[in-house]
């Protein structure tokens, strides 16, 4: 696997939006992380989504139910299982998410999103509606930003981190080529997963990521073009 480290792709706005979802993953993360083991474990279940409380075959202890069952798909983005969790899913968010927003506008790129995160949450659910599992991470929705910027910047440039055992190596890669490795990564991986599950939601993250490339054409800017080509290197004097 390789691991992102910046691209090459200038914004003309700051990423608000996107700033703002970083930041409140990572006050979520911190408040869970002040909290004790049975209290954190109790969070998880009333704010993650679990899909047989999601499609009302289960539902939670009384105490526990603080939020509708719908609500939960959007609670559990904020929410993240560990550090390496957090700062994998920010990771990707801080590269690649604030192209794709100046490519929507700080509006349509929340409700883009948004509804990445959604369609990430059911094709991890509709498969077993009586899951008792719960989800959480804001990596569906992140799946599908990198969905969005696959067909909005395949040639952009990424340098990445290639770990090679005890060495490691940086290159820089099409951003085609770095994204389009992570979702055959993911499918994979959840062609291979255990039935009982590995922990990681995969299918979240093929959902997300087919969805952003289904929705981004509705909410880019009109003026956007998909697929545009790589802009040639420029040479300062």
């Amino acid at each position: 696997m390789v691991i992102p480290l910046r691209d090459d792709n200038p914004t003309r706005a700051t990423p608000l939006v996107s700033r703002a979802v970083l930041v409140a993953c990572v006050v979520v993360f911190l408040w869970q992380a002040s909290l004790d083991a049975a209290r954190a474990d109790a969070v998880v279940l009333a704010l993650g989504t679990i899909p047989a409380v999601l499609f009302e075959h289960a539902r939670l202890a009384p105490g526990l139910e603080l939020v509708p069952p719908w609500a939960s798909v959007l609670t559990s983005m904020f929410l993240h299982g560990g550090w390496m969790h957090l700062i994998g899913n920010m990771l990707f968010l801080w590269i690649f998410g604030d192209n794709v927003e100046d490519s929507t506008g700080h509006g349509r790129f929340a409700m883009f999103y948004l509804l990445c995160g959604v369609a990430a949450v059911l094709a991890q659910s509709l498969p077993d509606t009586h899951s008792r599992v719960p989800m959480i991470g804001a990596s569906g929705a992140i799946s599908g930003v990198l969905g969005a910027y696959v067909l909005l910047f395949p040639h952009a440039r990424v340098l990445v981190l290639v770990p090679l055992g005890l060495f490691s190596q940086v290159v820089t890669l099409p951003a085609v080529v770095v994204l389009g490795l992570w979702f055959v990564l993911q499918f994979v991986q959840s062609v291979l997963a255990p039935a009982g599950g590995s922990g990681v939601a995969f299918a979240a993250h093929i959902g997300g990521f087919l969805a952003g490339m289904a929705l981004i054409p509705i909410f880019k800017r009109r003026e956007i073009r998909l697929l545009r080509p790589r802009r040639p290197p420029v040479r300062r004097l």
